[in-house]
């Protein structure tokens, strides 16, 4: 019976704490050791197209291994101890592995920054939740940024951890938050990386693949005990799920997008430069700062909806 509290616990903790900074976590280690690696790996292989492949994939092969071994082998060490000691590590590590306070958090920072009207600090403040450009951004553009990390992280942050979570408990948990980590590190189309991270990428779209459509499903679903209309957002969804780069990223965005009643997404500068993409959604009205706390209302009630549909998942598989 202990599996089927594990995972409800790990994520009514993360709602409680969030990521205190005093705290060592596991995505921080991980950050350190794809760094680590990166750099060893660059000195081993030659800086040629297919020398930088190599050591990309077996980047992408030793990191997210190593986070499941460790992550089994400290349960594992805990069972020497007791059972409970065991069960209380479980609950710990798949709280970890979970980000939704932390994401309503640090949007709700931005949401507070345009509410007083100071654009440079929302500026900034968005600037901690995206890769994009943020410094020329518009209250628009903050507010849409907010906005799209809701709806991406919903799955990414949240209800992918608890997908696999459900499916392996903590270590493959881990797995995933390393195949993420390195990928929000190493998964771009720049110089740098443009060789390099290309397993990182492909791996994260594959371990992202089922989640992104559950997650949307679940924001459909979700939409009207949220207090949210949705009224033509499946339409939305279906047609504008695919248009991104990115396999995963639209799937939540989309549905956000139709949910909500605004368009999401469009050209943005990463780096300095410029990227063309698609717009999602039907301008039905301009989107505005209160749409933050909005998407954040929803993003939550799908998450705990997605924690106790893995917590069945998780018993049946047990038991």
């Amino acid at each position: 019976m202990k599996a089927l509290f594990t995972i409800p616990l790990a994520f009514c903790l993360d709602l409680l704490l969030g990521d205190p900074q005093w705290l060592p976590h596991p995505v921080r280690l991980m950050g350190r050791g794809i760094t680590a690696l990166e750099s060893l790996l660059r000195r081993i292989f030659p800086f040629t197209p297919r020398g930088e492949r190599a050591a990309g994939f077996l980047l992408a092969a030793v990191l997210p291994a190593a986070a499941f071994a460790a992550g089994w082998g400290l349960l594992r060490l805990a069972g020497r101890i007791s059972p409970a000691a065991t069960w209380g590590l479980e609950i710990f590590l798949c709280y970890q592995c979970l980000a939704a306070r932390d994401l309503q958090r640090e949007s709700m920072a931005v949401y507070a920054r345009l509410e007083e009207g100071d654009l440079p600090a929302a500026r900034k403040a968005v600037g901690r939740i995206v890769g994009r450009d943020t410094a020329a951004l518009t209250e628009e553009g903050v507010t849409k940024a907010a906005v799209e990390t809701i709806a991406e992280n919903a799955s990414d942050g949240e209800i992918a951890p608890l997908f696999w979570m459900a499916l392996g408990g903590a270590p493959l948990a881990l797995c995933y938050k390393a195949v993420n980590t390195m990928d929000s590190m190493v998964g771009y189309q720049n110089e740098r990386y443009q060789y390099f991270g290309t397993a990182a990428a492909k791996l994260d779209d594959l371990a992202n693949w089922l989640p992104a459509r559950l997650s949307a499903l679940l924001l459909l679903c979700l939409a009207p005990l949220a207090g949210l209309n949705g009224k033509g957002a499946w339409k939305i969804w279906r047609r504008d799920r695919r248009k991104h780069a990115s396999p995963n990223s639209a799937q939540t965005e989309a549905a956000m997008a139709g949910i909500l009643g605004v368009q999401l997404a469009g050209d943005a500068y990463y780096f300095g430069e410029l990227h063309k993409k698609p717009a999602l959604g039907d301008d039905l009205r301009p989107i505005e700062p209160v749409d933050i706390p909005r998407a954040n209302r929803l993003m939550l009630l799908a998450s705990g909806a997605a924690a106790l549909l893995a917590a069945a998942v998780r018993f049946l598989i047990l038991t």
